[in-house]
């Protein structure tokens, strides 16, 4: 009989605890808040904007610091969102929630590879980047979802 209830203690030990959940749940929602963001800013940009051709074939430094403000804001809040993510899959982990942890990284790759599409348009302006953005952050936003809809059924903390 001991050895059921060492389980059980084991079992509810590794549970995570309600104020890591609920962090994580506002990080979940924080993360999709930008990524919507960072996706009409970006397609703004792609419409109404155009890379100045002393700035093409350069990198995101020269477009942050010489680029039109559209595309600088479209830059800071991609990286904004790439610190995010990390921050959120260290929590996910810390909180021993691996399917969670498992959304929460393929959200971060999502996001890294829309960084690096993000400088390959800025330095070609080709279309295919453009998209490769777009889809990256719809693949991004579907994992976030999918993190949060994870914690559901998990207990939030005492009011």
């Amino acid at each position: 009989m001991s050895g059921s209830s060492g389980v059980a203690a084991g079992r509810s030990a590794a549970r995570p605890l309600p104020s890591q959940v609920s962090r994580l749940r506002r990080a979940g929602v924080s993360a999709v808040v930008l990524l919507l963001i960072e996706y009409v800013v970006g397609i703004g940009v792609n419409l109404y904007v155009t890379v100045p051709r002393a700035d093409q074939r350069h990198g995101l430094g020269t477009a942050l610091a010489r680029g039109p403000a559209a595309i600088s804001v479209h830059i800071v809040v991609g990286l904004l969102l790439l610190v995010a993510a990390v921050g959120l899959l260290v929590q996910a982990v810390l909180a021993r929630l691996p399917a969670v942890a498992a959304a929460s990284a393929i959200g971060l790759l999502a996001i890294g590879g829309a960084v690096f599409a993000g400088t390959d348009f800025v330095s070609s302006g080709r279309p295919a980047a453009s998209m490769t953005m777009a889809v990256l952050t719809g693949v991004a936003v579907l994992s976030y979802v999918v993190g949060i809809y994870l914690l559901g059924g998990l207990p939030n903390p005492s009011p």
